[in-house]
């Protein structure tokens, strides 16, 4: 890290925490952050869903909702991003505050439940992508949906063309029940439309999206294997293990009884397992992104041992830069 982004972390923790977000996504796409070409080399190279990546160290879902600063969020030398997450019609979120800080714990709670644009204000932000960089879209639902798959479908049918990936996001603790969609019944219907409807995508254009799938981390082992089954039986090309947790052991930050999903370095423990769980029942079939908690090189190490393929990061940014992507590639 850089004597001045080391200046630039200290200066955004005199703020709120979610103003510092925005003022950081304001900073890096000035072009504070410099301009670097993606780490590679032919061991870094990484191929996932027929997607060719320079290297396997992304930017997860939540950092960029709203596209504001792709290009330059490529250019900090990693090997793809993924802006999200969206939904068809903007929303605002929770009430504020709704992200804490929880610095002896170098890790995050958030409960900012879907917050963004809006899928055609997010759209039209993607003209500034890097025609060269690797971007995928989170796709939510909206909190008042009716209808939940019916919002990914739109999402999907939005973002087609405009991405290289979509990843299906039924995870996230802030919005009510979307969890339940990770049961085997409401998975497969749920993965039954969304795939129903990228396969007519690609019979109309001739270009097939890869579908991921994020899970949450507080699963037991039978659901992973439900999970994994479905996943298999549907295609998917990707699975993302994992979002934040709901679980609070071990925290030492004033903050730690805050609601909401915990990120950050807890979570890697719990991430892991389920991340090796999943690898076990997919048995290298769909390949696997690990995220959680991953704050150094050796962390992004472990998940590929316990089977990923590619890692993403997010609040290991808070505490290392934005160039923590770049020194773990």
């Amino acid at each position: 890290m850089s004597g001045i982004e080391r200046l630039g972390l200290r200066a955004l923790r005199l703020v709120g925490p979610e103003r510092a977000h925005g003022l950081a996504l304001k900073a890096l796409r000035s072009g504070m952050a410099g301009r670097h070409t993606p780490i590679t080399s032919p061991r870094l190279k990484t191929t996932i869903a027929g997607i060719d990546l320079p290297n396997p160290v992304g930017i997860a879902a939540g950092f960029d909702k709203n596209a504001a600063a792709v290009p330059e969020t490529l250019a900090t030398g990693i090997g793809f991003t993924e802006i999200g997450a969206v939904t068809p019609r903007p929303q605002p979120g929770n009430p504020k505050p709704r992200l804490f800080r929880l610095t002896e714990d170098q890790a995050a709670i958030n409960r900012f439940g879907f917050n963004n644009d809006g899928m055609e204000a997010i759209h039209a932000n993607l003209t500034r992508r890097a025609a060269n960089g690797i971007v995928g879209v989170n796709i939510g639902a909206n909190k008042d949906t009716e209808d939940r798959a019916a919002d990914f479908v739109a999402v999907l049918r939005r973002f087609h063309g405009a991405v290289d990936f979509a990843t299906i996001n039924i995870s996230s603790p802030n919005t009510e029940r979307l969890r339940d969609l990770q049961g085997r019944a409401a998975l497969d219907a749920l993965l039954g439309r969304v795939l129903e409807a990228r396969d007519a995508l690609t019979g109309e254009t001739g270009r097939r999206l890869p579908v991921f799938l994020k899970i949450a981390p507080d699963l037991i082992r039978e659901d992973v294997a439900e999970i994994a089954a479905c996943c298999l039986a549907h295609e998917v090309d990707a699975i993302t293990a994992t979002n934040t947790t709901l679980a609070r052991d071990g925290l030492r930050s004033a903050h730690a009884g805050q609601q909401g999903g915990l990120s950050g370095a807890p979570l890697f423990v719990s991430s892991t397992a389920i991340l090796r769980d999943l690898a076990r029942e997919i048995g290298g079939r769909i390949p696997l992104i690990g995220v959680g908690g991953i704050t150094s090189a050796e962390a992004a190490y472990a998940k590929i041992r316990a089977g990923a393929s590619a890692v993403q990061l997010y609040t290991g940014l808070v505490y290392g830069g934005i160039s923590l992507g770049r020194q773990i590639a």
